[in-house]
């Protein structure tokens, strides 16, 4: 079945609060934004361990892989400064995220509260929220620095964001573009949306397994078509 056409499940009818990733999930991956970040992280790593840019690229998508994030690999073997590093790689191009008013309405109307949980900063995500043209629409963008610098897929990230917010998982669902950052969610009870690129996306700074779609039970439902989805369910 084509994803962006798979009818979303009335059954999310029990939630009450909608917590979506940012990058690659509220803008499409196609739009390549991450790609200016991925790029800039290379570059960061180039100057850090004075690699070349091929055998900095390999570390940077190990530390990223093994660690959740690369500056969270960068934090346990170099004692990167969280700060320097998150204000170095966003300094980006934000035009290629472009105004998406449909997206925005079907997120205003969802009902109960919304949350970002994200692995980057809370500048960039309003950057981004700026430029969909939605920039009142969530409570919450709960950060990398609210994570105290553990992110997703390690179950610290989730289970400060639940206490910290009063949020009940089984009436909760999460919408990521990584499958493995759905995992912990779908062991608490949340639903899990899988946000995927479009069948043809090919991009040479994207490794397979970040593309990777899966069938596995943390996988709940899978969309390429987020604004379609949500607006199934209304």
């Amino acid at each position: 079945m084509n994803l962006a056409s798979r009818p979303a499940p009335a059954r999310l009818g029990h939630v009450t609060d909608w917590v979506f990733d940012l990058d690659n999930t509220l803008y499409p991956r196609e739009c390549n934004l991450f790609a200016q970040i991925d790029i800039r992280i290379t570059n960061y790593v180039m100057d850090l361990t004075q690699l070349d840019f091929e055998a900095a690229r390999a570390l940077q998508k190990t530390y990223y892989r093994d660690f959740g994030t690369t500056l969270n690999g960068l934090m346990h073997r170099h004692a990167v400064d969280p700060d320097h590093f998150l204000t170095t790689v966003h300094a980006i191009d934000y035009s290629p995220v472009t105004p998406h008013p449909e997206l925005v309405a079907a997120i205003r109307d969802l009902p109960g509260r919304k949350f970002i949980l994200t692995n980057g900063d809370t500048g960039h995500a309003r950057s981004v929220l700026s430029r969909l043209g939605g920039d009142d629409l969530f409570e919450v963008v709960h950060d990398i620095r609210a994570m105290t610098f553990v992110p997703k897929p390690h179950r610290e990230a989730y289970d400060g964001f639940f206490a910290l917010y009063g949020i009940d998982p089984t009436r909760a669902v999460m919408f990521d573009d990584l499958e493995k950052n759905l995992v912990v969610p779908h062991e608490v009870g949340m639903a899990t949306v899988q946000v995927v690129a479009g069948a043809d996306f090919v991009h040479e700074q994207v490794d397979a397994w970040e593309l990777e779609r899966t069938s596995g039970p943390h996988v709940h439902h899978v969309t390429a078509d987020l604004a379609g989805f949500l607006r199934e369910l209304q």
